[in-house]
C-alpha cells in the first residue's frame, strides 16, 4: 500500500491522545521524585475540574478563553502562516469591547451591547494584527518577528492607557471603572438561576456559546467556502496557489485579520464577561496556550474544542491539586502544564511515523487476508 496518510480519527484523536498520557506519564515521575503519590495527584486534578459545579464552572471558563486563542491560531496554520500574536490581539480586541461598553452601557442592555461590542473588539484585534501581515504579505517581514514585537507593544500600550488615561477616577489600581451590570453578560448562574436552578457562582458565562459557534463559523469557513479554499490552498502550497490565480498577499491579510479578531473574542469573555471592566494583563497568557492547543487539536475547531478542554482542566485542577499537597507548589503545576505543551506541540508528531508504518502493516495484511 503506498498511502500513508492516516485517517482522520488516528490524527486528530488518538495521536493526541498518546501525546497526553505520555505527558502525564513523564508528570508522574516528577511528582514521584518529589515523594507524593502521581494517582493522588490526578485524582485532585479531576476533582478540583470536574468534582463540584463551582470547579466545573471556572474549568469551562478557562476552556472559552482557550478555544478563541486556538481557533485564531488555527485560522493562521490553514494558511502557513505562525500567528504568535494572540496575546496582543486578545489584549488590544478586549481594550475594544471595554471602550465600547464603557460608551453604551448607560442606556444600553447587555443583549443590544452584545453585538456592537463583538464588533468593536473584531474591529481593534484585526487591526492589531493587520500591520504584521500586511509586512508579511507585502514587505516580507517574517510574520513570527512582528507578533511577537506587537505582544509587547500592546503590553505597553495598555499600561500606558490604563495608567494615564483609562484609569478609574480615584483608583490606585491600573483599571477602568466598572461596566454598568445591566450591560454586563449573564453568567452561567445567572441563567441557571432563571431555570429554577441554584449553581454555585464562577466566572462562566453566555461567551461560551459565542465560543462554540466561533468554532461552527470557522469549520464552514475553511471547508465550505472559496476563501476558506484559498486559505488552505496557501498554506499546502503558496506557489501552487499563485499559479492558480489566487490572490495569496490579499488572502494572507485577510487571513490574520480573522485570526486577530478571533483571539480578540477574549474580551468578551473577560470584560464584558468575568472582569466586567477592563484590567492589566487579563488575557493571562490565553494567547500563548492557544498555540498548543491549535496544535494539539490538529488545527481543527472539534480537536480544538477538546484540546482546550484539557488545558481548562490542567489550569483549573492544577490549582486545586497545588491547594490540597503541600509539596506540589504553582511552580511545580506549571511545568506539568509545560510538559503537556511540550509533547502535544514540539514533540506532537514524534509517534506519528511509527503509527504510519504500523497502520501500512495492518491495512495491507487485511488486503491480503481478503484476497
Amino acid at each position: 500500500m503506498s498511502n500513508k496518510t492516516l485517517p482522520a480519527w488516528i490524527d486528530i484523536g488518538v495521536i493526541p491522545l498518546i501525546n497526553v498520557c505520555m505527558a502525564f506519564a513523564v508528570s508522574g515521575l516528577v511528582i514521584l521524585l518529589i515523594g507524593e503519590n502521581p494517582i493522588e495527584a490526578v485524582q485532585y486534578i479531576l476533582m478540583g475540574a470536574f468534582g463540584y459545579d463551582e470547579g466545573i464552572g471556572y474549568t469551562l471558563y478557562y476552556t472559552t478563553n482557550f478555544i478563541f486563542t486556538g481557533l485564531a491560531v488555527s485560522i493562521a496554520f490553514h494558511a502557513g502562516l505562525f500567528n504568535i500574536g494572540g496575546e496582543g490581539q486578545a489584549y488590544i480586541g478586549g481594550l475594544g469591547v471595554g471602550l465600547m461598553c464603557l460608551s453604551l452601557d448607560s442606556f444600553m442592555p447587555w443583549w443590544a451591547l452584545f453585538p456592537f461590542a463583538i464588533a468593536a473588539g473584531a474591529a481593534f484585534g484585526a487591526a492589531w494584527a493587520f500591520i504584521p501581515a500586511y509586512l508579511q504579505a507585502y514587505r516580507g517581514s517574517h510574520v513570527v518577528i512582528t507578533t511577537i514585537m506587537f505582544n509587547f507593544i500592546a503590553s505597553a500600550l495598555m499600561v500606558y492607557l490604563l495608567v494615564n488615561v483609562l484609569i478609574e477616577p480615584g483608583s490606585m489600581a491600573p483599571q477602568t471603572r466598572s461596566i454598568a451590570d445591566a450591560a454586563t453578560i449573564p453568567s452561567i448562574k445567572e441563567l441557571f438561576a432563571g431555570l429554577g436552578i441554584d449553581i454555585s457562582n464562577s466566572p462562566l458565562n453566555i461567551s461560551i456559546f459565542l465560543a462554540l459557534a466561533c468554532c461552527v463559523l470557522m469549520w464552514l469557513l475553511l471547508w465550505h467556502t472559496r476563501l476558506g479554499y484559498a486559505i488552505r490552498m496557501i498554506g499546502f502550497n503558496q506557489n501552487a496557489a499563485i499559479y492558480s490565480g489566487i490572490n495569496t498577499k490579499r488572502v494572507i491579510v485577510i487571513t490574520m485579520c480573522i485570526s486577530g479578531a478571533m483571539a480578540a473574542m477574549v474580551g468578551i469573555n473577560e470584560v464584558m464577561g468575568a472582569q466586567e471592566r477592563v484590567l492589566l494583563d487579563f488575557v493571562a497568557g490565553a494567547g500563548f496556550t492557544g498555540i498548543a492547543v491549535s496544535l494539539m487539536g490538529r488545527n481543527h475547531p472539534i480537536g480544538i474544542v477538546i484540546a482546550s478542554l484539557l488545558f481548562g482542566a490542567l489550569y483549573q485542577g492544577g490549582a486545586e491539586l497545588s491547594f490540597e499537597v503541600a509539596n506540589i507548589t504553582s511552580d511545580l503545576v506549571v511545568v506539568i502544564q509545560g510538559l503537556v505543551i511540550l509533547f502535544c506541540g514540539a514533540l506532537s508528531l514524534m509517534i506519528k511515523p511509527g503509527l504510519e508504518k504500523l497502520f501500512i502493516k495492518l491495512t495491507a495484511a487485511k488486503e491480503s487476508a481478503d484476497v
